[in-house]
């Protein structure tokens, strides 16, 4: 019995060194990489309120007044004091870069060092610069910063578009003040679209990246940086296993554009889009559910020029097959400005190609303008919804000009389970544009039943398609 137990027990151990010495070493490259890390640090003016109580809810960790951390600590836990008084402080932040030449060039995080004073660069052999603001590009939060100083540690860039699901991946930065730390982990996915960064194809993994690694590389296992960390997704403050990289093919195409420029400039079509659900490629008659649907054609827009029309559904830009919505900003984005694209596109069922001359993205507030820049009643009860005419006052607060219908009362039916709100206006049923209220019941009564077709609306100025299902 003895005998057998000391054999199972080799075998065990046989079996977990076996499995050990496939684990990747991470050594090397940390060894010969690692001094091209660096650690930010800025200091500006910023007004601070404060208040008897302190905080709007959320309550802070005690440390020191003077402790570095505690500027993280309000950004992770958006503080908002109430009350009080309003008094300018010097503020620090710490985050993480990297050099990428030997001359003195440095990427971080646009978010790093966004409003800051005089930026501090120190490198893991204890020498400190004070960095120079290239330029900073806040859509993609790519900052480039430059040092005097020359013979520096650099990475080896590498190709994003190269890495693979289920890669090892490293990173290296300074989470909370801890410099040059090291934390491994693998690509749980290429090509995500977070909120409000419509223009970064995201890589995600889960390796610990926290507060202060924001702006550090991430590196394949060739040593070769494949990724700028700069987001994590968190319900605490800390990591839960979701981080976020900028892909280090885009970084490149905007540190080339910030060292000519100082800024940066992307291309523009001027639709608003949104995905194709299931049900919405079943109003499509399409196979499977794909591309990017135009829910809006801005006005003065390459697109309008271009002949694009509401309900079109893009299918491929300048070659490459577009499976979501996100996937088509970061090629137009990225599109030369001036020259012809083409995009095939789905249009009723015939699939046509449109040349467009893509143009340079305005300034954010001018592509909002333009996009919410565009009485008889009657119920219908089969959609279980009841419409009214839009005033010229209505036309006027929402910005549409002509066709339409406002949705008054949204009751249990079709309508509901579409998504159909109070107050939206249907502008185009079934492919057709809603001429007046009339002319809704005559679309209404005419569909199909069994049917499911695409609704378009607008709500509170932001036009969005939907699928209603007609009830037989």
């Amino acid at each position: 019995m003895i005998g057998v137990l000391s054999v199972w027990c080799v075998l065990i151990f046989w079996n977990t060194s076996l499995h050990a010495t496939n684990l990747p070493d991470f050594t090397p490259l940390v060894e010969q990489y690692g001094p091209a890390v660096v650690n930010i640090s800025t200091s500006s003016r910023k007004t601070e309120e404060n208040s008897e109580h302190g905080g709007g809810g959320r309550s802070l960790p005690e440390l020191p007044e003077d402790s570095p951390f505690n500027e993280f600590f309000r950004r992770f836990f958006d503080e908002q004091p109430e009350g009080g008084f309003m008094e300018e402080l010097p503020s620090t932040s710490l985050g993480s870069g990297f050099i990428i030449s030997a001359d003195g060039y440095v990427v971080t995080n646009n978010h790093v060092i966004e409003e800051s004073g005089e930026i501090i660069v120190r490198l893991n052999d204890r020498r400190e610069f004070v960095a120079q603001l290239i330029g900073a590009d806040k859509r993609s939060d790519l900052a480039l910063l430059k040092v005097e100083a020359t013979d520096l540690p650099t990475v080896k860039l590498g190709s994003s578009s190269a890495l693979k699901v289920g890669e090892w991946v490293l990173a290296i930065g300074s989470p909370f003040g801890f410099e040059y730390s090291v934390t491994a982990g693998i690509v749980s996915a290429k090509g995500r679209s977070l909120p409000k960064d419509t223009y970064v194809p995201f890589i995600q993994t889960d390796v610990a990246i926290n507060p202060g690694n924001s702006g550090g590389p991430l590196f394949n296992m060739a040593g070769e940086v494949v990724g700028v960390n700069s987001q994590i997704y968190s319900r605490t403050g800390g990591f839960m296993g979701l981080s976020f990289a900028i892909p280090v093919d885009m970084m490149i195409h905007i540190v080339e554009q910030l060292k000519a420029n100082g800024k940066v400039t992307r291309g523009w079509l001027g639709v608003l889009i949104q995905d194709v659900t299931r049900e919405l490629a079943e109003s499509f008659a399409m196979d499977k559910p794909q591309g990017a649907l135009v829910a809006q054609v801005l006005p003065n827009s390459p697109a309008e020029a271009a002949g694009f029309q509401v309900g079109d559904i893009i299918l491929k830009f300048n070659g490459k097959t577009i499976e979501r919505s996100a996937e088509l900003p970061p090629l137009v984005g990225m599109s030369e400005l001036d020259k012809p694209a083409v995009a095939e596109v789905l249009r009723g069922s015939e699939v046509l190609n449109i040349d467009v001359i893509v143009s340079e993205l305005p300034p954010e507030e001018e592509v909002r303008s333009a996009a919410r820049g565009q009485g008889s009643s009657t119920t219908s009860n089969r959609m279980g919804v009841s419409v009214m005419a839009l005033t010229p006052e209505q036309r006027k607060e929402l910005n549409i000009a002509e066709d339409g219908v406002l949705v008054q009362k949204v009751e249990r039916g079709p309508a509901q389970e579409a998504g159909i709100r109070d107050n939206d206006v249907i502008v185009m049923l079934d492919g057709k544009r809603v001429k007046d209220v009339k002319h809704f019941s005559e679309l209404v009564s005419g569909l199909e039943a069994g049917r499911t077709v695409p609704v378009l609306i607008n709500r509170r100025g932001n036009p969005s398609f939907l699928a209603l299902k007609i009830p037989k």
